[in-house]
């Protein structure tokens, strides 16, 4: 696994820790830390975002490695 692979997979667990909190305490820990709305709370929702698109890809590509494998 590549940094950027695990720059990418920690920053969706993040999201996801972040998500949990959400839903079952109704606690938004990204707001809290740099405030509703704000510049820096865009930035991460964005680089979570960005990291989520970029973990679909590599499930994808991943999948289609493999499968020229066997061909």
């Amino acid at each position: 696994m590549s940094v950027i692979q695990k720059i990418a997979l920690i920053i969706t667990i993040i999201g996801a820790i972040n998500w949990g909190l959400i839903g079952i305490f109704d606690f938004n820990l990204v707001a809290f830390l740099f405030g509703n709305g704000s510049i820096l709370s865009r930035v991460v929702y964005i680089f979570v975002f960005v990291t989520g698109l970029f973990n679909i890809a590599l499930l994808f590509l991943r999948n289609r490695h493999h499968i020229m494998e066997e061909v």
